[in-house]
């Protein structure tokens, strides 16, 4: 796909383009193969983040022994990459709007690769914290960027199609993540865990070369430098509906981190199920939200996507709310934890991709910023949400559940306020997607 395709579409897909054909952005037929094979590298793209998160963890104790540290202390290393994922994210973005999306993106791979191998040969538990954070910040190109590209090449029904798949990876990554560095550990230790890090930062440095173009030409960047870059930040974090968007997505994530965080605790130790079955179920729930990803990908191009979202909402708090209640008059029960969760993970499949493609058309003027913002939020929910789930004690699956509870609440209370789904514009006519 060369660039000159790219310009030619963006044209066809101009404001001015779009208001001859009656507000509806017509895009010219572009080869199913190369569309495939860019997307199948925008999806590694935002897996690597989650595989990072999760895939060492399996080696904490063993890291904790070679590097002469307490648990608390190698903990740290997994909060040190949230922040740095939280903050490359808000930095990344938005200056991509003015430098164009490629360079960053070959920056980033390139930096992940030999940030990974600095974390493989950290010598203490200082060097690896301060690594750590570094491979957040360089790995979050890779998630911010991916839906930058995506809002930039792609309009209509496709939009909610290719943002409901970034979800599904970013759903399935975390599941997988720790199985396959459980692989790495049976034959290795945990430093090649990272070993396997640096080889796939490599491979997708290969694959954006090949297979990701400038998606951002000169001539629709940002100008003004970084004051005008950061500017065009500010206004989207003044855009009320923008901002209720990035608040469901962050407190949906804050539930989908509760439920990540305590659920092992609940079904282990409450209900006596042994690792193998809650693995079972953990995968059972995944597999929950990746039909619920298809599901919004098949409604998306039929239904508003305020309709879809106000539903994924409702679904969540319905979840939580009767979890809850049923804990508090019936006591604990295997079945009903299951069900209920299940039915919640199903919600956020729809919620993600729903708040993904509505924020990011909402900031559509600066994708690389609207995408910072929703990233960060979502991180920075999901960072803080995932130590409270234990401070409150692992005797009992309420103070998950409450968690759980009381992010999708605050969520429907930001659906209501701040998006507004049921608003009008001035022509009377529902607030929806261009899809």
């Amino acid at each position: 796909m060369t660039n000159r395709k790219i310009l030619s579409r963006r044209a066809t897909n101009s404001p001015s383009a779009a208001a001859s054909t009656g507000g509806l952005a017509l895009v010219p037929p572009r080869p199913a193969g190369r569309a495939r094979g860019l997307l199948a590298v925008l999806a590694c793209l935002t897996a690597v983040g989650p595989l990072a998160i999760d895939m060492y963890i399996p080696g904490f104790p063993a890291m904790s022994r070679t590097l002469h540290t307490s648990s608390p202390a190698i903990q740290l290393t997994l909060t040190a990459f949230l922040a740095g994922v939280v903050v490359g994210q808000i930095v990344i973005g938005p200056v991509s709007d003015s430098l164009g999306r490629r360079g960053l993106l070959i920056g980033g791979c390139a930096g992940f690769a030999l940030v990974a191998l600095a974390c493989a040969f950290a010598p203490g538990i200082g060097a690896l914290i301060a690594a750590r954070f570094i491979l957040g910040f360089v790995g979050a190109a890779g998630m911010v960027l991916a839906r930058a590209v995506i809002t930039d090449l792609f309009h209509g029904p496709e939009v909610p199609r290719h943002f409901a798949l970034l979800s599904q990876i970013m759903s399935v990554a975390p599941v997988i993540a720790p199985v396959v560095g459980g692989a790495i550990l049976s034959v290795s230790t945990w430093r090649a865990v990272f070993g396997a890090l640096c080889l796939a930062g490599v491979l997708l440095l290969v694959a954006v070369l090949v297979k990701v173009p400038e998606s951002l030409p000169p001539e629709r960047r940002h100008k003004g430098g970084r004051v005008g870059t950061f500017g065009a930040m500010g206004r989207l974090t003044r855009n009320r509906s923008f901002m209720g968007c990035a608040l469901v997505l962050g407190l949906a994530s804050a539930a989908l981190f509760s439920y990540i965080s305590g659920s092992s605790f609940v079904f282990e130790r409450i209900h006596g199920a042994s690792p193998v079955v809650y693995s079972l179920i953990f995968a059972v729930n995944a597999i929950g939200m990746l039909l619920a990803g298809a599901l919004f990908s098949r409604l998306s191009h039929r239904v508003s996507m305020n309709a879809l979202l106000t539903a994924a909402v409702a679904v969540c708090l319905a979840g939580t709310l009767v979890q809850v209640l049923l804990t508090m008059i019936l006591g604990e029960s295997f079945a009903a934890s299951w069900i209920c969760q299940f039915v919640v993970l199903w919600g956020i499949g729809m919620l993600l991709p729903a708040t993904m493609t509505l924020g990011q058309n909402l900031g559509r003027a600066a994708p690389g910023a609207a995408s910072a913002l929703l990233g960060g939020m979502q991180f920075l929910f999901g960072a803080v949400a995932s130590p409270v789930v234990g401070l409150f004690g692992e005797t009992s699956s309420l103070p998950m559940s409450l968690g759980m509870l009381v992010s999708a609440a605050l969520a429907a209370l930001a659906l209501i306020v701040l998006v507004r789904p049921r608003a009008v514009t001035p022509s009377g006519r529902e607030m929806v997607m261009d899809t």
